[in-house]
């Protein structure tokens, strides 16, 4: 098939790669705009840029994909269908209706639960064991298309949103080749997603790191999980940022109020949540580098100090 790929971020360029391996003609990579990044601000690629530039296939990177010239660029490439993989851009219904097969889209949740711009992060922060992809048939709603292909993928106890980040763009290119290779044959079935079964999986921001101890530790742990890398877990302690790269909900009985250091050991520490405490792992203080909870004793004392 020839196939126009829309995609942003690594995950899309991951499953770019599988696509390609699978020996489909991309005739166009269509991804955002480069953005400032970086401390320096210097101009920056996107993950899928990279990959198109090099295979060498033509990159479209329009700021409004909706506008009347955008649709007319995209029909000069005769495609057969489009694929999207976090694009970050609504389609319109002349681009959903332009090629014979539609546009299909690889989503990072089992739908209808998770529509929505972070369904990896969220299936972790709620405790989930399992998610998945869904391969679907795009309309003119947001993840809301029939259903071509389902395929679970596990989450495990210590699972972080990088890890499970990876196994969905392993298995968001199989089963994006699979659904390819069903609707070549016409043997793909669509079926309606229904009513959504979860929240909506609203977009992350740095806020969402700030760990409020007056939560359970279980609750504090997969939102730590959840947000690893980005945005990252944080709290503060006399009024300095520290970041929070790895902890574990532990049972506490020491009756002291949220946020307390709970010593555990000359090399260990816990704070006191609203249900148990979370134990300190690796934790990386404003302005120095990531270190142990060993580490970090080594050079501040905790004892008597609230974190938040």
């Amino acid at each position: 098939m020839k196939i126009i790929y829309m995609g942003t971020p690594e995950i899309a360029a991951v499953i770019l790669k599988d696509l390609l391996k699978g020996g489909h003609e991309v005739v166009l990579c269509v991804t955002q705009p480069d953005r400032p990044k970086g401390r320096g601000h210097e101009m920056a690629m996107s993950d899928v840029k990279k990959v198109a530039l090099e295979n060498n296939i033509p990159v479209y990177q329009p700021e409004k994909i909706r506008e009347k010239e955008c649709v007319e660029y995209l029909k000069g490439y005769d495609a057969d269908i489009i694929v999207v993989a976090a694009f970050g851009q609504i389609l319109s219904k002349p681009i959903l209706e332009m090629t014979p097969f539609g546009c299909i889209n690889v989503h990072a949740s089992i739908l209808p639960a998770y529509r929505g711009a972070a369904p990896i992060q969220w299936a972790i922060i709620d405790g989930l064991d399992k998610t998945g992809i869904t391969i679907m048939q795009m309309d003119e709603g947001l993840d809301t298309g029939d259903i071509i292909l389902k395929s679970e993928v596990s989450i495990d106890a210590d699972e972080t949103g990088g890890s499970l980040h990876d196994k969905l763009a392993a298995e968001g290119g199989r089963a994006l080749l699979e659904a390819i290779e069903l609707l070549r044959e016409g043997k793909a079935t669509f079926t309606p997603q229904g009513e959504a079964t979860t929240h909506y999986a609203f977009m992350l921001n740095k806020k969402m790191g700030e760990l409020i101890f007056t939560k359970s530790a279980a609750e504090l742990e997969r939102t730590a999980r959840g947000l690893s890398p980005w945005p990252g877990a944080y709290t503060f302690l006399d009024g300095r940022m520290i970041k929070i790269t790895s902890c574990r909900a532990i049972a506490c009985e020491t009756d002291c109020e949220p946020g307390s250091a709970v010593i555990i050991d000359r090399d260990s520490f816990a704070i006191k949540t609203g249900d148990g405490a979370l134990l300190i792992e690796k934790l990386k203080p404003e302005g120095k580098k990531e270190m142990t909870a060993a580490e970090y004793l080594r050079g501040k004392s905790v004892d008597g100090k609230v974190f938040g």
